[in-house]
């Protein structure tokens, strides 16, 4: 990565002449709040931010850019885990807080046209108004933006029904790192007219370009959800039960927890256990039950895996405000160990592998972390595992971090012997960069490079995240 350009007097008084001088910020607190993102490894460093209002603005502070030599970190809700939204080497921060509009329904193709600044809640509010569902969801969906989903491919708590982002993505406006407008796809299901350009904007991280605009399908509403929470033995017992209920039922969503996540959770004192029973481990699963039979079926199928001494215990919602205090035991996980400092790590493999991955994940992490507080969740329906390392009280941020990386050898080895992913839906940005080869070929990662190169030629767009040039 070439050395960062400092901001000039002149470029400030560009840059104010595009956006307008009540959309720029260059005092500390402003700097620090948008430079950064969830993560806690690298300390943000930005010259300014700027919030734009149109893609015409976005276009021309990426020429502006171009032509100075500075380099640009695009912002959206800043809720990502990997710092790919870091502004950590004198940066631009172009944030999409201020394009924040829904532009267009159309309702024949069940399609919304959004600006890239829409807050996901925001997309699943209006979506509902319409008598529509949009269904990519997860805890921060009230502060994430779009774009940011977009650039991550976000997942959550729906992917075993309904995909990932990309899912969902009809079409995209964007401006690439030469300062080019495209419209890539235009909404269109139906298009065989060459590369599909608008997915290699979906999960690039910003590194090709900004994404201003976006057309997201939408999708019916799901009718008479049901939450069943059960607790298990082992993780050995989670995919029989998984499989179990598929074989019958269509799961909206499969998620798991341990206890010692679920007791974060609990001493937060906002929901209260779902049964008296304290189980080593936990799964979550919701499907729409609009008929009786379903219900029956549902039924049989939990007294089948209490049979099988695959479940210990187990509860199923009642009511609306039942369901939703149970998915909060899922859900509020991540908010209450963040006083922790956990070291994450989000990882995927074939579900197929799952139980053999988690044997002897679960066993590099016993004999490398044996006085650690480990916490275990993830979506583990579509194969993706979010493995928290807490953070001892006596140990220094620096510290605690050296020690989690050591072991990331072993993790991530272990992710690539089953042809696993290291980031499953948080992104690779630069905490994951070092270890992108385990998931990636040496062949892939040129030919990435080369993509950037054609889009970005002069590297200006989030540098250092995904890899270095």
């Amino acid at each position: 990565m070439n050395a960062p350009v400092a901001l000039t007097a002149d470029l400030l008084t560009q840059l104010t002449a595009i956006v307008g001088e009540n959309r720029i910020k260059t005092d500390r607190d402003s700097l620090e709040n948008w430079g950064r993102d969830h993560t806690k490894h690298f300390d943000p460093n930005p010259s300014v931010i700027v919030f734009p209002s149109s893609t015409e603005q976005v276009q021309a502070i990426v020429k502006l850019a171009n032509q100075s030599g500075i380099a640009i970190t695009p912002s959206g809700g800043r809720t990502g885990l990997s710092a790919g939204a870091v502004a950590a080497n004198g940066e631009i921060v172009v944030s999409m807080d201020k394009m924040n509009q829904i532009l267009e329904f159309f309702p024949a193709d069940r399609m919304v046209r959004i600006q890239s600044g829409v807050v996901t809640e925001q997309l699943q509010n209006y979506a509902e108004q319409q008598g529509m569902y949009y269904p990519v969801d997860f805890a921060s969906a009230g502060s994430s933006q779009m774009g940011g989903n977009i650039g991550t491919n976000a997942g959550g708590i729906k992917v075993i029904k309904y995909g990932m982002t990309r899912n969902w993505v009809l079409g995209l406006t964007v401006v690439t790192g030469k300062g080019d407008l495209l419209r890539l796809n235009k909404g269109m299901i139906k298009n065989a007219t060459g590369y599909a350009l608008q997915h290699l904007f979906i999960g690039g991280e910003g590194t090709l370009g900004i994404v201003t605009e976006a057309e997201i399908k939408l999708e019916r509403q799901p009718h008479d959800l049901q939450v069943m929470v059960l607790g298990v033995p082992d993780f050995a017992a989670i995919m029989p039960v998984l499989h179990a209920f598929q074989s019958k039922i269509d799961l909206t969503a499969f998620e798991f927890f341990g206890q010692s996540a679920m007791q974060k959770v609990l001493d937060h004192g906002h929901v209260q256990a779902p049964f008296a029973s304290e189980c080593p481990f936990y799964v979550l699963l919701e499907f729409e039950a609009p008929y009786e039979p379903i219900m029956d079926a549902a039924m049989e199928l939990f007294e089948h895996c209490m049979e099988q001494g695959w479940v210990l215990d187990g509860v199923m919602s009642q009511s609306l405000e039942q369901a939703q205090n149970l998915w909060r035991l899922r859900e509020d996980i991540s908010e209450s160990i963040a006083p922790f400092i956990p070291y994450k790590n989000d990882i995927s493999v074939l579900i197929t592998h799952v139980p053999a991955f988690i044997e002897e994940i679960d066993a590099i992490v016993a004999n490398n972390y044996p006085d650690f507080e480990i916490c275990w969740f993830g979506h583990i329906g579509d194969g993706n595992l979010h493995l928290n390392i807490l953070k001892p009280a006596e140990l220094s941020k620096d510290e605690f971090f050296s020690r989690c990386q050591v072991v990331n050898k072993y993790v991530f080895e272990t992710v690539k012997k089953y042809d696993g992913s290291i980031s499953a839906e948080h992104g690779v940005g630069m905490t994951k960069k070092p270890y992108l080869d385990y998931s990636r070929s040496a062949e892939e990662i040129e030919y990435m490079r080369a993509l950037k190169k054609v889009f970005d030629p002069n590297g200006i767009m989030n540098p250092g995240k995904l890899f270095d040039l």
